[in-house]
């Protein structure tokens, strides 16, 4: 693929915001191509169609995603750092005016089944999401405190995400949401 004539950082956040408000299905090339700036032909050069723009877009998403979860997540208390965690996840799906809701669980809950490279995305992003989690449950110091083995644990709190995201879509109640999240890691984390 040959050098781009534009900003392709700049394109790709743009991209994403549009990914985000509209969702895959409902996103066209003319869509991409006004919220970047960037004419449809470029793209198409660049890039090829509508679902290689959504890799490229949604991967370097899942990479900053996976890299905050784990700042939140490094804390020497894991109640702390569940906690950090929740309240990380919660404020990305609350930013916005309206709140732009969870671009994963939008993407999810669209998957075309004609087109099984969404749901390896997602798949890739929720399993890494729970890897991550795994890690930080799995220590021996954190097992400890747990009240179901880490690996269960880390599932039910990737879960816990993908409800949370749902609520706020139907609540949009941050503080609901915060008071979900800590009752989930109150029935965690013994004591």
């Amino acid at each position: 693929m040959g050098r781009s004539a534009f900003d392709e950082d700049s394109a790709f956040e743009k991209a994403l915001d549009t990914f985000w408000a509209k969702g895959f299905r409902a996103t066209s090339m003319l869509d991409l191509a006004k919220s970047t700036g960037v004419q449809r032909g470029s793209l198409y050069n660049a890039y090829g169609d509508k679902e290689r723009i959504f890799v490229r877009v949604f991967e370097r998403y899942t990479d900053r995603f996976i890299g905050d979860a784990r700042k939140a997540l490094n804390k020497p208390d894991l109640r702390n750092a569940l906690t950090d965690f929740f309240t990380f996840a919660i404020r990305s799906i609350t930013q916005g005016s309206p709140a732009r809701g969870c671009l994963s669980t939008k993407i999810a809950v669209e998957i075309d089944p004609e087109s099984p490279r969404q749901q390896e995305l997602v798949m890739r992003m929720l399993d890494e999401l729970e890897d991550v989690l795994f890690g930080v449950l799995g220590t021996p110091e954190a097992r400890a405190q747990l009240i179901i083995p880490p690996r269960q644990a880390a599932r039910l709190i990737v879960t816990m995400t993908r409800g949370i995201a749902v609520m706020e879509r139907v609540y949009g109640e941050p503080k609901r949401l915060r008071q979900t999240a800590l009752a989930l890691v109150d029935t965690l984390v013994q004591q």
